[in-house]
């Protein structure tokens, strides 16, 4: 998958949906359903993706059976809300990361090498990650739809605490993209490359897939 450079100044989380637009940047689907005999739903997920000099930007939409944001304070449990994930290795070495984002806008980061002793960001690292949600930022119970909603990111390169990443410009990095619901009245555990695990596992970066930040 190739990530378009985009030259525009975005200041906004709610302006990336029409930047993006501008830019022709299209949708991916997130729809294997790696363990469909446990967990078959599928609900329709799709994102898409830009960088500039400064940052990533990430906007996802989806429309589910019900929605749940029952996490507003970051780095919570938001993976059992409606939930979607980007997970990555930015730099040559084996540390990921994993950004995830309820309905909300309400985030979780972390770093490490596997799944335990995974180091989570900072107060202030996760307050430079700018955020948009359809459905407002307050926290709710489950309501079931379907429903539609969307989310924007703008996640500075400081956000990847753990290295000095100063510019992505012609890099390829090793990346999954996921939407999931673990409390949700129909669990789901889908992503954007296949995982040939036996049971739900996102921590899994030997099937994380090519993406290729295009110079400008």
């Amino acid at each position: 998958m190739q990530i378009k450079f985009i030259k525009s100044i975005v200041r906004d989380a709610v302006d990336v949906p029409s930047v993006l637009d501008g830019a022709d940047v299209e949708f991916t689907p997130i729809s294997s359903v790696n363990w469909s005999a446990e967990y078959p739903y599928c609900p329709d997920a799709r994102f898409r993706m830009a960088y500039n000099n400064l940052s990533v930007f990430l906007h996802y939409k989806v429309t589910e059976d019900s929605v749940r944001a029952r996490y507003g304070e970051d780095n919570g449990n938001v993976w059992t809300d409606s939930c979607v994930e980007f997970f990555c290795i930015p730099d040559d070495d084996n540390i990921y990361y994993n950004i995830e984002c309820n309905c909300i806008g309400t985030v979780l980061i972390g770093a490490g090498t596997g799944r335990e002793n995974r180091e989570r960001a900072g107060i202030e690292t996760l307050g430079s990650v700018q955020r948009w949600a359809s459905l407002g930022r307050r926290p709710f119970e489950e309501k079931e739809g379907p429903i539609s909603w969307e989310v924007a990111l703008i996640i500075p390169y400081s956000v990847f605490f753990k290295h000095r990443i100063r510019s992505l410009a012609g890099k390829q990095v090793k990346a999954n993209f996921y939407k999931c619901g673990d409390e949700l009245k129909k669990p789901h555990f889908l992503s954007w490359n296949p995982i040939q695990l036996e049971t739900p596992n996102f921590h899994c970066p030997e099937f994380f897939g090519n993406v290729d930040f295009v110079s400008e």
